[in-house]
């Protein structure tokens, strides 16, 4: 997950695979003595102490190897993995995207029924749809028999919203249209004033779009996703059959 996903916080790599923070510490905290990860310690935004954490050397020829690659061939460099750690808005944005889907693998160990079948990162997405679009997430959800496959636009509100959904917009137009996967474009905001002006000046589209304001700590599988020219707010699931 770490060399797909490139950095995950203490409370991702709980979501992704364990009961507890302490648990996940422990386990995280024997990695970092066998060099299979390194750890980056921050403060949150809400002032609480976290970590990040990124592969470190022995990792990288356990990926290499199972790939049948040699680390050098893999293109991992210990150095790009900790500047990545460091890298202010990118890094912000990167692990709002890595939190998205985290928090979908913590609802399915939750919820009897729902799985979080496939994650693709923005690199995974680009190698398969550059030429379209790049978004910068691709996942299938399933629950209760329906599933619901999604290309992802995180917004953090750094920017106009619009003016960038707007100019890639035809670019997804064009990879629906060649029946390429995404069924959905989900577009996700951190502020619900950025989703209400997004949603006003999106230029009109011919294939499924919905937003959604997506809380820290939410789970975006949630009654929180509102399609184009609809009013009511729809759980994630639910799009199976609105589409």
């Amino acid at each position: 997950m770490l060399y797909e996903h490139d950095v995950l916080t203490t409370s991702q790599v709980c979501d992704l695979g364990f009961g507890t923070r302490r648990r996940a510490r422990v386990r995280l905290n024997d990695l970092v003595k066998l060099r299979l990860v390194d750890g980056v310690r921050r403060f949150a935004s809400h002032g609480a102490r976290d970590s990040l954490w990124v592969l470190d050397e022995a990792s990288a020829f356990v990926v290499a190897a199972e790939r049948g690659l040699t680390p050098r061939d893999l293109g991992w460099r210990r150095e790009d993995a900790l500047r990545l750690a460091t890298a202010g808005q990118r890094l912000e944005h990167q692990l709002g995207v890595n939190g998205f889907f985290a928090a979908l693998i913590r609802t399915s160990r939750q919820r009897a029924g729902a799985r979080l079948a496939l994650w693709w990162s923005e690199r995974r997405c680009a190698a398969e749809w550059g030429d379209f679009v790049r978004p910068d997430g691709y996942g299938v959800w399933s629950e209760d028999g329906g599933t619901v496959t999604f290309a992802l636009e995180f917004d953090r509100g750094t920017e106009r919203p619009a003016d960038r959904l707007n100019y890639k917009l035809p670019g997804y137009a064009e990879l629906m249209a060649e029946g390429a996967r995404p069924t959905w474009l989900l577009i996700a905001f951190t502020s619900e004033r950025h989703e209400s002006s997004a949603r006003a000046a999106l230029d009109p589209v011919s294939f499924p779009v919905a937003t959604a304001t997506v809380a820290a700590g939410a789970s975006p599988a949630s009654a929180i996703w509102r399609p184009l020219e609809h009013e009511r707010r729809l759980e994630l699931a639910e799009l199976a059959s609105a589409a």
